[in-house]
């Protein structure tokens, strides 16, 4: 069955193909009316993967219907319906709206989808999913023309079941062999590493290369949504009661949206089913979409490393980008919440689900996913029995409580901050250091060196990410050094207001692809550049190379390519690069959020000409970089190009005019006092 996320899917991949970076996106049209609102926050909710500033749906009686379900009183409900009346927000399917572009989908077109391995747009149809799998495998294992295999005999392997896959075989050819689980089953025709694993908890099985070691119906698109919700739930009732089990290497997790969900998951008595595939509850928020699964289990990431298995997450969040949610995980997908499901099932991305059974019945009948997708009927019947509006004003009526341990948290009274110089959470941030009541002249930038070359697709999940910090890496380092456990590193999101970590956080992604250290993108992965300060200018961390350029007051910029920064807001990508000393990025193009707060940092984003890139001027990285005309800024004018220079190691020269993506006057005004925090703090002086 088609549900939102195939929609949702759909739309980003159609959007992206477009290009509607910086632009409202309105949805409009007679069926828009027949789209829940639920469905509607679904798509809205992944603007930022479309690349659009707004994904809008226009307000109707389904809006008024919505906010009546969830408790808000008759007054409130009348008020909103007349506002929009009187705004002209009100849906009218008879007015045709007059827009800029128009886009068309038909509905009846969309079917089943996932999307990855590493970007949202990158839809794949369920039916091709397996295809598509084993293509880009070949991207993530070495020795990629190689296909290695099991001993297994491939035409028997082939006529079982992927829940009940023989064993390889052992000494004695005459006893039966004990049957092992393994992500390998069915991999002939594909590149193969089958790895056996012994766990205590988890008894005996093989990994391989697409063993899907995460399933996690997350707090992001889609878990308010009562359509996917329930139907992830009914699927799972369906799976149990045909003895259907989750591999015993997926990790598995629930954490909805909304508190609602437990409760209508309670009342229609679908919860025991989900925890029975290991879907417990692990919380209301940002999860494992943010890089918060957790580790794997010790001996299973233990064969992933040691055997540098390319192995899977599925998740129903919106953002599947590398190195994002597990450190261990290579390839991550996005799908709806009962394929997430139908995912931890099967155990490995290299599956059929048309054509291939998830087990077999207590009767010897093999199952299919068909055969335990719950029908919209069904769905539709587990909404309207089991959601009701006092579920919303209970859950709600004290959702700003925070209870007694929030509540008897100590907190210092004054006007100002009380810094502890001890925290390795929280510290003074160095924004305001040597700052002047009157800004600065704007300073053309000269004799600066590339501290990182990347290419298209860069996300702010590469540049500052949220997830597990290393041991061997320099934010690891600087903890242990402070006296903190590796078990007490926690994440880079969870120390963002200590600057030391984010800092040295910043481009530490271990998936990044610094093309200075090999230009084909096949070099080491991580957070390294070359220091270029340093004779030989040998491979460091990135970190370690920045203050060595500070030292020696040498300014940085960034080359990039095509959609830099798109992805979450996340300001440490733009804070964490003014830190690192860089002061302008140069690439293709921008995402909008990125562009602007890279702005707002007092790092200028510059614009390759049209059609131009690193690559085509001949740029390596390894050039001294001057970059004038930006004085022009000091005379209230925002230049529209300026000059640059890039002197290569021979004397040669290669000259340009970069765009100066310095859009509006507010933005011009924020890099003129290096940075919106410099700007506001200096307003408030005068005021």
């Amino acid at each position: 069955g088609v549900t939102a996320t195939d929609v949702v899917l759909t739309i980003t991949q159609m959007l992206r193909k477009h290009g509607v970076v910086g632009k409202f996106v309105e949805f409009y049209g007679e069926s828009v009316s027949e789209v829940p609102l639920a469905n509607r926050a679904t798509i809205g909710n992944m603007s930022p993967e479309f690349g659009s500033t707004a994904a809008i749906f226009p307000i109707d009686d389904e809006t008024l219907r919505y906010l009546r379900l969830t408790g808000r009183s008759d007054e409130q409900v009348a008020l909103v319906e007349a506002y929009a009346k009187e705004q002209g927000l009100w849906h009218d399917p008879n007015r045709e709206p007059e827009y800029s572009e128009y886009i068309e989908l038909d509905l009846s077109t969309v079917v089943p989808s996932i999307a990855g391995p590493k970007r949202p747009q990158d839809r794949i149809e369920l039916s091709q999913a397996k295809t598509a799998f084993r293509t880009a495998l070949r991207d993530y294992v070495g020795d990629g023309a190689a296909t290695p295999h099991t001993s297994m005999d491939e035409a028997s392997e082939e006529s079982f079941p992927a829940s009940d896959p023989i064993a390889p075989s052992t000494a004695n050819d005459d006893a039966e062999a004990p049957k092992v689980l393994s992500a390998a089953n069915g991999a002939t025709g594909r590149i193969s590493k089958p790895v056996k694993v012994v766990s205590e908890e988890r008894g005996e099985f093989e990994l391989d290369h697409g063993a899907v070691v995460i399933a996690s119906i997350t707090s992001c698109t889609n878990t308010s949504n009562p359509s996917v919700m329930l139907g992830a739930a009914l699927l799972a009732r369906n799976a149990v009661q045909k003895g259907l089990s989750v591999k015993p290497w997926v990790k598995t997790s629930m954490a909805p949206g909304s508190q609602v969900v437990s409760d209508y998951y309670e009342k229609a008595g679908l919860w025991p089913y989900l925890e029975k595939l290991g879907f417990h509850l692990v919380g209301y928020g940002c999860t494992t979409c943010i890089g918060n699964s957790g580790p794997l289990p010790e001996e299973i990431s233990a064969a992933i490393q040691e055997h540098d298995l390319s192995v899977v997450s599925v998740l129903s969040g919106n953002r599947n980008f590398e190195g994002r949610i597990n450190p261990d995980v290579k390839m991550n997908y996005l799908a709806s919440p009962p394929l997430v499901i139908a995912y931890a099932l099967a155990g490995t991305m290299d599956f059929d689900f048309e054509n291939q059974p998830l087990g077999v019945d207590d009767d010897g009948n093999e199952v299919y996913l068909r055969d335990i997708w719950p029908s919209p009927q069904e769905i539709q019947q587990t909404i309207d029995s089991s959601i009701t509006k006092e579920m919303f004003t209970k859950d709600y009526a004290d959702v700003f409580d925070g209870g007694e341990r929030w509540k008897s948290l100590p907190t210092p009274t004054g006007k100002t901050f009380s810094w502890d110089p001890e925290s390795t959470y929280v510290r003074k941030p160095p924004y305001f250091e040597g700052m002047t009541l009157e800004p600065e002249p704007v300073q053309d930038i000269t004799g600066a060196r590339v501290l990182v070359k990347l290419g298209d697709s860069v996300t702010t999940d590469h540049i500052s990410p949220a997830g597990a910090i290393k041991q061997d890496s320099p934010a690891g380092r600087y903890l242990m050094e402070h006296g903190i456990e590796r078990k007490d590193f926690n994440s880079y999101g969870s120390r963002r207001g200590n600057h030391e970590v984010m800092i040295r956080g910043t481009f530490a992604n271990i998936r990044l692809r610094n093309l200075l250290l090999d230009p084909s993108g096949n070099g080491p992965q991580g957070g390294y550049t070359l220091d270029f300060t340093q004779e030989g200018h040998p491979q460091t961390f990135i970190y370690d190379a920045a203050q060595n350029y500070a030292k020696q007051n040498i300014p940085l910029v960034v080359l990039g390519g095509k959609e830099y920064g798109s992805g979450s807001s996340r300001d440490w990508a733009a804070k964490g690069t003014r830190l690192l000393g860089v002061r302008a990025v140069i690439c293709e193009s921008f995402e909008r959020i990125h562009r602007s707060n890279l702005i707002g940092m007092g790092v200028v984003p510059l614009q390759f000409p049209e059609g131009e890139s690193a690559d085509s001027l001949g740029l390596d990285g390894t050039e001294v970089y001057d970059i004038t005309g930006l004085t022009e800024l000091n005379e209230g004018r925002t230049p529209r190009t300026v000059h640059v220079t890039a002197t290569k190691e021979s004397g040669e020269k290669v000259e340009f005019d970069a765009v100066v993506r310095i859009d509006t006057p507010g933005e011009a005004d924020y890099y003129r006092n290096g940075g919106i925090l410099q700007y506001v703090l200096r307003k408030m002086i005068r005021n």
